[in-house]
């Protein structure tokens, strides 16, 4: 399936230029026109190829092709298990198992979501290749966005960190924070010596989290928090900093493969806005079972951390 974008040209706009009318019709930007032209079905009036100055008469149909005509990421195709919660010619959503990287690296280049995104698209006919929206650590469950191709991608990326885009997480820390519910407001940047961890830092990036406690209780509190910022392992310091680090977290924290193999961090909730449509789309990620462990068998508590993922944020106390 090949996704395109089409639109007839109007009285008023004959004689504009098509690179003009692209960007005003679906706001296409410079650098995706520029990647598109060069396909040959990349951009067509009433179905013939044109250049992006070509001037179009009035009721001739504009067309232009979104897919990626050939894969540009280097990423090759390997099976594996995708939990894909939404689909369409746009985006997927997945639901992220814990231990799987999103991005081939070192050690990791047949075993990750792109790995598997491309072998799925391959299984089933599909043009693509992988254009993520945002990053889950190797050890974070949940939800991610997928874009189905650059366009996408790009509109999508514009949300991140405004109303637009909301990520909800869950997550076990040991103890409990005080107070219940607030902001840290505390810039990071590498650790000196380290080559993967973060720490807080006057010269730093801002960086900003939002928790509140949903349940404590035998040494350890159930917590919804909300991003204003994405740094690398931004939920993990600032909770350290806190005295009360996630669970399982080695880098943090404190080990406990008895308990759990992961820093116990789920991405429950995700709201955003369609990159094409604009239609609002919302998400929800039950609490995972290594998580749901830690905590007291109550199926009710859990249930409703879940539920509750995507309620208001805490306000700055």
């Amino acid at each position: 399936m090949i996704r395109r974008l089409e639109r007839r040209v109007a009285p008023e706009e004959e004689g504009m230029r098509t690179e003009v009318l692209l960007k005003r019709w679906f706001s296409l930007s410079s650098s995706v026109i520029r990647r598109v032209k060069w396909i040959e079905d990349g951009i067509l009036a009433d179905g013939q190829r044109i250049r992006t100055d070509y001037r179009p008469r009035a009721g001739q149909l504009l067309s232009v092709r979104l897919t990626d005509a050939e894969r540009r990421s280097g990423i090759v195709p390997a099976p594996g298990p995708l939990d894909i919660l939404y689909e369409d010619a746009d985006l997927l959503v997945l639901n992220k198992a814990p231990g799987v990287s999103v991005h081939p690296g070192p050690g990791h280049y047949l075993d990750t979501l792109g790995n598997f995104l491309l072998d799925y698209y391959d299984r089933t006919g599909q043009e693509g290749d992988f254009h993520p929206v945002h990053r889950l650590d190797r050890g974070t469950s949940g939800l991610l966005v997928v874009a189905r191709h650059a366009h996408a991608q790009e509109i999508l990326k514009r949300q991140l960190h405004t109303d637009s885009f909301r990520r909800i997480y869950l997550a076990v820390c040991e103890g409990t924070p005080e107070p219940l519910r607030g902001v840290v407001d505390a810039p990071l940047g590498p650790k000196p010596g380290s080559l993967v961890e973060q720490e807080i830092r006057p010269d730093g990036k801002p960086a900003r989290t939002r928790y509140e406690t949903l349940w404590s209780g035998g040494g350890r509190s159930l917590l919804r928090l909300e991003l204003d910022t994405g740094r690398t392992h931004q939920i993990r310091v600032h909770m350290a900093s806190l005295g009360c680090p996630l669970t399982g977290d080695f880098l943090y924290g404190r080990e406990e493969p008895e308990l759990i193999a992961r820093p116990a961090l789920h991405s429950a909730h995700l709201s955003l806005r369609h990159p094409v449509t604009g239609a609002e789309l919302e998400f929800d990620a039950p609490l995972p079972a290594d998580m749901a462990a830690l905590l007291p068998e109550s199926e009710e508590k859990v249930m409703a951390a879940g539920k509750g993922a995507g309620n208001q944020p805490p306000e700055m106390v």
